[in-house]
């Protein structure tokens, strides 16, 4: 087991600072400063990788770029004020994704489908209108439901089409998105026991993975399709 890497304050003073001074000049000059908390965030990064493969398997950890893409965003800004990396499990196989965001009083995890195919999307669509029970069994676990809450995400506002608006799962079914989200403060995030925290939450969620990839690599009729 990975001993306990944490954030140091030095990452949030840094980001914070970004805020205030989101301009090329100034990043230049605190370049180092940059490149030294990016180390720190992706060694971060790693540990969490060490630990979610004693549990699960993953394919690839990315830590996202902190310049951002202003060609078609009216905020023109050039940086992210934040941190973030995901990971990703292994496989056709193994479904679902982790994400974690490290900003001043905005930091969170998140976990699940934030933008499925359409093939997949509908394949979801499909078991939740031919029965639901054994989903909605899943995201109210206790465990699950204490540390990650509601199931969120983007939703059409009817049906989507070829669905009755009057099915009584329509509540899932309308969904585009099945992601879960949990909060941390700052002082949390900044705690030693940070880490063990984030590995807890992303544990927690292992039953709607096992489920959704149940669901996504075989048919309605349960035989696999891979």
């Amino acid at each position: 087991m990975t001993s306990n890497v944490t954030i140091s304050k030095g990452v949030f003073d840094f980001l914070a600072e970004l805020k205030k001074n989101n301009n090329r000049d100034w990043f230049e000059a605190h370049k180092p400063t940059f490149k030294k908390h990016k180390s720190d965030v992706k060694s971060f990064l790693e540990a969490v990788k060490d630990r979610l493969n004693h549990h699960d398997e993953i394919e690839k950890m990315k830590l996202f770029r902190i310049y951002r893409d202003v060609r078609f965003s009216k905020d023109k800004t050039p940086y992210k004020a934040h941190f973030a990396g995901s990971f990703s499990r292994l496989g056709a196989h193994l479904r679902g994704g982790y994400y974690l965001h490290l900003k001043p009083g905005e930091s969170f995890l998140a976990t699940g489908f934030w933008a499925p195919n359409k093939e997949d999307l509908l394949r979801i669509r499909k078991e939740l209108e031919m029965d639901a029970s054994e989903f909605r069994e899943v995201i109210n676990q206790k465990e699950l439901k204490t540390i990650w809450g509601e199931l969120s995400g983007d939703e059409v506002k009817t049906a989507p089409k070829g669905f009755d608006k009057e099915h009584s799962d329509i509540d899932l079914i309308r969904k585009k998105q099945f992601v879960f989200t949990h909060k941390f403060s700052d002082k949390e995030v900044l705690s030693s026991s940070f880490i063990d925290e984030v590995d807890k939450s992303y544990r927690a969620i292992r039953p709607y993975f096992d489920l959704m990839s149940d669901i996504l690599t075989t048919n309605l009729n349960g035989e696999s399709i891979l």
